[in-house]
């Protein structure tokens, strides 16, 4: 559902926006709301209505009228915030126009802003959700999840240049993430592309001439942001990087790309050794997102050596035994290390977490866990392994709260809020809570009968 301009409304709803237009400059903002929604419910995609629509919202609501008035107003919505996410999962643009009428009267209402930028994105209404993302990036703007999401919508929507600063800003305040680093070549790379002519060639603008001075360049940085190259291309890159990188030895981006490239083609050891000569270097040595690319291509080279094991070995499980371990001590030691030099980032934290419970050292992995959940983008996460810590010591009514907690934080029923409700379940069965249990168990099979075993569960429950 492609977004329109105001000249693509019929004669009638035009008419209608006018008026609209002129109660709101009146400040009539109740009569303005309804004038708008009437025009949004028949095309839901005019972005310039709905842009009148929560300016009219915003300016209704003032300042909030306060504290109370605020909790009020967010107790009297939650009906409405239940209905559209429950629409979320069959009808984005029912899910959309019920958040609207809770922004009608709880213009800050986060929960229904989430549900207007997941039914914008399933619509590919990009300007649309990225009105409702501005809003949440401004309640929480060291959200990094909610930074990527505004990013990418901002990009989509045309306006790569904010994108880009948007995430820059993130990155130079958490270097040690990854997804964020990540998130930030990607918008760069977009822009490059869009620089060198290709959007405006897609559009019918300009033509190949604009753009063929810049073609090699051009290809090369498409190439490198695949996530999957051919043997070919990733030949090319590595020969064309390391001619580069003689006239330009001190150029870390070089190292760091044929540090990547090096990895992909399974040769670890030349890799490591690009990643340690970025790292002697006086900008490499405080970069935290540098241990991390090692400590990745280490845990690499561990998986390469497990898949080189033959299977017909007799030996084969003590072989493969003995690299787990190898693995499983280095990775654990690594983290340790990088919570050592960074031990207020709550994502390093969450790492440490889930090698400690993957070990088995539950006593351990609950204060990490705990300080993980600073982290908006693992809160949910973090909450539902420390479920899981606590009840693995059969802390069992710890568990179940910690759990609700988490599942209050998930929005939509993806496979990590499925995975939440079923360990909820799984914990209530254990303490004999078995219609409790069951609840779980049936929120579950009904968006997918096919998770885990809970389709058996409904036919024990039921006698089937």
């Amino acid at each position: 559902m492609a977004e329109k301009t105001l000249n693509e409304l019929p004669r009638e709803l035009r008419m209608l926006f006018t008026k609209g237009d002129d109660a709101l400059s009146r400040e009539n903002f109740d009569y303005a709301i309804t004038l708008f929604t009437q025009i949004l419910s028949k095309e839901p995609a005019n972005y310039e209505v709905r842009r009148k629509l929560r300016g009219a919202q915003l300016r209704k609501a003032g300042d909030g009228g306060g504290l109370f008035k605020k909790m009020w107003g967010a107790t009297k919505s939650q009906p409405m915030v239940t209905k559209g996410q429950l629409a979320l999962r069959n009808n984005p643009a029912e899910a959309l126009e019920i958040a609207e009428q809770v922004l009608n009267n709880d213009p800050q209402n986060s929960f229904a802003h989430r549900i207007v930028v997941e039914a914008a994105s399933a619509l590919q209404m990009p300007r649309t959700a990225v009105m409702s993302l501005e809003i949440l990036a401004g309640g929480s703007p060291k959200d990094r999840e909610l930074a990527m999401k505004f990013a990418n919508a901002l990009a989509d929507s045309g306006e790569i240049v904010r994108a880009e600063k948007i995430l820059a800003d993130l990155v130079a305040s958490f270097p040690a993430d990854q997804d964020l680093s990540l998130a930030l070549k990607n918008i760069s790379a977009r822009k490059t592309m869009e620089k060198g002519g290709y959007d405006a060639l897609a559009e019918g603008k300009g033509s190949y001439r604009d753009i063929l001075r810049n073609k090699d360049e051009a290809v090369s940085l498409e190439q490198q942001n695949r996530q999957v190259k051919s043997e070919d291309t990733a030949e090319r890159l590595i020969k064309e990087y390391e001619e580069r990188l003689k006239a330009d030895p001190n150029n870390l981006k070089l190292l760091r790309d044929l540090a990547e490239l090096y990895t992909q083609k399974q040769k670890f050891d030349v890799a490591l050794s690009y990643y340690e000569r970025i790292k002697a270097s006086d900008t490499g040595a405080g970069d935290a997102s540098l241990d991390k690319g090692i400590a990745d291509t280490m845990r690499r080279k561990f998986d390469y050596q497990i898949s080189q094991i033959d299977p017909t070995a007799p030996d084969h499980a003590d072989q493969l035994a003995k690299i787990q371990a190898e693995k499983q001590a280095y990775s654990l030691a690594e983290c340790q290390k990088r919570v050592e030099r960074f031990p207020t980032d709550p994502q390093i934290r969450f790492e440490l977490g889930q090698l400690y419970f993957e070990a088995g050292k539950i006593g351990e992995a609950i204060p990490e866990f705990q300080r993980a959940q600073q982290n908006p983008h693992r809160k949910a996460k973090a909450m539902s392994y420390l479920g899981q810590c606590y009840a693995r010591r059969n802390m069992n009514d710890l568990a179940v709260r910690t759990f609700e907690a988490s599942l209050k934080e998930k929005l939509i029923w993806d496979d990590e809020k499925k995975e939440i409700a079923y360990n909820l379940g799984v914990t209530l069965e254990k303490m004999g809570k078995r219609d409790e249990a069951k609840h779980q168990f049936e929120e579950i099979y009904g968006v997918d009968s096919s998770f885990r075993d809970v389709s058996q569960k409904m036919d024990q429950y039921y006698g089937g």
